[in-house]
């Protein structure tokens, strides 16, 4: 127990933080940053399997993201009949010939020996796959597209239940890793992390030009959620009563029936919001505790043993007769499905998908702060990472303006100083977030909870 005691207590803060955010905030406000500080704890899980546990380098992470939101769509959204009578079927057949390409190519390099004859065959076979595709696709997209373009001009999904889309997310955030490992893990550290950069943004300029596959910049709004709406709960009788028997001493005060009528539908309407979050909150918990444990075992698992002493000296690894080729593209696959898991979360969340805001800085960088903070190595510590910068990032305005109202608390309401700082709290928060990473980085240089090596 005392080995934790570092853990509870930098947990307990966090929890703490959250708290005073409800107190003097909103509980609103503090379920919603409890919720994204879930999500991007799945996603700090999931850098930290491949960094910390291989040594990996991946700076492709907003590319899984993009892919799991993607799944949520393709997955939850009803199917568009009238699209799928201008061009469905001919978009599947392009699947099913670029399917072909892929198998050709593989069996051709298998059973050919390498010489021109074989590269000239390839390339004969990639490059009349892509003519007979573009062939085919160009006007069953321009057909897809055109049905109703501002309310669908896309394929749509399967209208299956959206919890099932966070498992096809990884499903698709693994398929990618697979294909990138295949042709990026055996480049050297510094051009793996500019390759996978690179892939990840030929994905998000795929999904974001291609309005057939969902919907583009045009974004995909009203996807469906696990959880009730805030619309339907406060029609719901048994969901105004419990709000009635929680505030009845507050609403017993009120004399005037119109005023306690009115009084209540303001508290239904707020507690619904609290609710939906907090329903939500327990789908991400869940999440988040069984990938903990799961991580965890592995972690100490000889598994994890021999993870860590191939990140830590490659050569002996391999002397003693490991395959550090598969150990690592295993490893990126699993840590890229797990992410490709938190870019379905999120989407699920917001119940939309805007692929306009898949950027490097919040999908990627940020990611590897979290994990850096928190600690390389260390599943507890990059849990602990997401919950802290992303706190910082959403608080760091607030904590800004409360700052300038202090210092500037003997100036009048109309000095211009005062104005203009007040004005700039928002952009405070770089300045601020800089400075907490500095003092977490200046006196914890190896994250807020460290790898410890447990001896078993």
């Amino acid at each position: 127990m005392k080995k934790y005691l570092n853990v509870i207590a930098a947990y307990s803060i966090m929890l703490l933080l959250i708290i005073l955010v409800g107190i003097f905030q909103s509980w609103t406000i503090a379920l919603t940053i409890f919720n994204y500080c879930m999500i991007s704890a799945v996603m700090t899980m999931g850098a930290n399997i491949q960094w910390g546990y291989a040594g990996l380098i991946n700076f492709g992470i907003m590319g899984y993201t993009a892919l799991g939101g993607l799944a949520v769509v393709l997955v939850s959204v009803a199917p568009v009949p009238e699209a799928w009578e201008a061009g469905g079927l001919n978009m599947m057949f392009c699947i099913l010939v670029i399917v072909g390409i892929v198998f050709s190519t593989r069996y051709v390099l298998k059973k050919i020996k390498k010489s021109k004859q074989r590269n000239y065959l390839v390339a004969a076979i990639i490059i009349g796959g892509l003519i007979l595709i573009r062939i085919i696709s160009g006007p069953a997209i321009e057909s897809i597209e055109a049905v109703e373009p501002a309310k669908t001009g896309f394929l749509g999904g399967l209208g299956m239940p959206v919890l099932f889309s966070w498992i096809v997310g990884g499903i698709f955030a693994g398929g990618l890793a697979y294909v990138v490992g295949k042709i990026a893990l055996g480049l050297r550290a510094d051009y793996l992390a500019i390759a996978t950069l690179l892939i990840a943004e030929i994905v998000v300029s795929v999904i974001k030009h291609e309005d057939w596959l969902a919907r583009g910049v045009k974004n995909v709004i009203g996807l469906k959620r696990p959880v009730p709406y805030e619309v339907d709960l406060q029609g719901t009788p048994w969901f105004i009563n419990l709000v009635e028997k929680l505030h009845a001493g507050k609403l017993n005060l009120i004399n005037s029936v119109t005023e306690k009528q009115d009084v209540l539908k303001q508290l239904v309407i707020d507690a619904s919001s609290v609710y939906v979050k907090l329903c939500m909150a327990g789908l991400f918990l869940s999440v988040v505790i069984a990938l903990l444990i799961i991580t965890q075992k592995a972690l100490y698992s000889p598994w994890g043993r021999k993870m860590r002493a191939i990140r830590d000296n490659e050569e002996a690894a391999s002397a003693m007769g490991k395959n550090i080729v598969k150990e690592h593209l295993l490893i990126f696959i699993l840590g890229s499905a797990v992410v490709g898991i938190a870019g379905a979360m999120m989407v699920t969340n917001d119940g939309l998908f805007t692929p306009g805001s898949y950027r490097p800085m919040r999908y990627t960088f940020v990611i590897w702060v979290m994990v850096i903070v928190g600690g390389t190595g260390n599943n507890f510590g990059a849990i602990l990472g997401g919950f802290f910068v992303w706190f910082l990032w959403v608080q760091a305005a607030p904590i800004a303006l409360f700052l300038i109202n202090l210092f500037t608390a003997h100036l009048p309401e109309t000095n211009a100083l005062k104005i203009h700082l007040i004005e700039s709290a928002p952009y405070f928060r770089f300045l601020m977030i800089g400075i907490g990473l500095l003092i977490v980085m200046r006196y914890r240089p190896q994250g807020i909870l460290p790898e410890k090596i447990i001896k078993q």
